[in-house]
C-alpha cells in the first residue's frame, strides 16, 4: 500500500471510528488549576480596567487563546496523544498555530496586572518591568533568538529519545508542552507583539518563511519515513485501526500541511505589506525630490 493510500485510510478512520467519542476528558489538577487561575486573573483584570472599546479585540483574542489551550490540554485529544502519535501532533499544532498567536496578540500582561490591588500593582509592575528589561529577557525576546528557540524546541523534542521520555514521565511531558507554548509565544510576539516595531516587514517575512520550511521539513520526514521513530506507539495504535507507520505518517502530515499553509499565508501577507510599504516610500521619495527641485 502506498503512503498516500495509508494516509487516506487513516483520515477516513479518524472521521468514522466510534471509539474516538468514548475517550474521556482529562481533568488533572496540575493542568486545570493553572488554567482556571490564568482565566480568573485575566477576567478580574479586565473587569477592573472597565469597558475599554480599544481592548475588546484583545479580550476576544485572549478568550479564544485560552479556549484552545483548554481544548488541547483537557479534551480527549490529550488522552489520545498517549496512544496515537497523530493525536499528539494535533495537540501540538493547536498549541503552536492557534493558542500561541492568539495569546500573544492579546498582550495579557497589562490586563492581568489590573487584577491586583492598587497598592500591589505598582510593585508587581516594577518587578515585571525589571525582568523584561534585563539582558537575559532582551536576549530571548530578540526576533532572531526567538525564532531559533522555537525551531530548536520543535526539533529537539522530536528526537526519539526525548520524545519517548515524554510518554513515560508526566514531568517531562509537561516540560515539552511548556517549551512548545513558551517558545511559540516568544516567536509570535516577536512578529506582531513585543519588539514588532523594531522588525521590518522584510525581516518578518524571512522569519515566517524559515519557520514554514523547517516545520514542513520535519513533517515531511515523518510522513515519508518507513521506519518507526517512536516504538512506544507500536502497541497502542492497533485498537484504533491503524498500524504504527500509518499513525506516524498521519502525524507527519498533520505537522506538515497545516503549519506549512498557515506560515506561507502569513509570509505572503507580510510580503505584500512589505512591497506596499516600499512602494509608498518610493512615491514619497519621488514627491520630496520634486518639491526640492521646485524650490531650487
Amino acid at each position: 500500500m502506498t503512503s498516500a493510500s495509508q494516509l487516506g485510510l487513516a483520515l477516513m478512520f479518524h472521521e468514522a471510528h466510534p471509539d474516538m467519542w468514548s475517550v474521556p476528558w482529562s481533568f488533572e489538577p496540575a493542568i486545570v488549576i493553572p488554567l482556571l487561575a490564568l482565566l480568573g486573573v485575566y477576567t478580574a483584570g479586565a473587569s477592573r480596567r472597565g469597558n475599554v472599546a480599544s481592548l475588546r479585540w484583545r479580550h476576544a483574542s485572549f478568550a479564544a487563546g485560552w479556549g484552545t489551550l483548554a481544548l488541547a490540554l483537557v479534551s480527549p485529544i490529550h488522552e489520545l496523544g498517549e496512544q496515537l502519535f497523530s493525536a499528539h501532533m494535533l495537540q501540538h499544532e493547536i498549541l503552536i498555530l492557534i493558542c500561541a498567536p492568539l495569546i500573544s496578540a492579546s498582550h495579557p500582561g497589562a490586563t492581568c496586572l489590573w487584577a491586583f490591588a492598587p497598592r500591589h500593582r505598582s510593585g508587581i509592575g516594577s518587578w515585571v518591568h525589571r525582568i523584561e528589561s534585563s539582558p537575559a529577557a532582551r536576549l530571548f525576546t530578540a526576533p532572531l533568538n526567538a525564532w531559533i528557540l522555537e525551531a530548536a524546541a520543535l526539533w529537539l523534542w522530536h528526537i526519539p529519545l526525548l520524545y519517548q521520555a515524554t510518554l513515560t514521565s508526566d514531568w517531562i511531558h509537561a516540560a515539552q508542552h511548556i517549551s512548545f507554548l513558551g517558545t511559540a509565544v516568544l516567536f509570535w510576539s516577536a512578529l506582531y507583539g513585543v519588539g514588532r516595531s523594531a522588525m521590518s516587514y522584510g525581516t518578518a517575512t524571512l522569519f515566517v518563511f524559515g519557520t514554514a520550511v523547517h516545520c514542513s521539513a520535519l513533517g515531511a520526514l515523518l510522513t515519508f519515513s518507513t521506519v518507526l521513530w517512536y516504538p512506544a506507539y507500536a502497541t497502542t495504535t492497533a485498537q484504533w485501526g491503524l498500524t504504527p507507520i500509518q499513525d506516524q505518517q498521519l502525524g507527519g502530515a498533520i505537522m506538515w500541511v497545516p503549519s506549512g499553509v498557515v506560515f506561507m499565508v502569513i509570509a505572503l501577507a507580510l510580503m505584500a505589506r512589505w512591497l506596499s510599504e516600499s512602494d509608498r516610500r518610493l512615491r514619497l521619495g519621488s514627491v520630496a525630490a520634486l518639491l526640492e527641485k521646485e524650490q531650487l
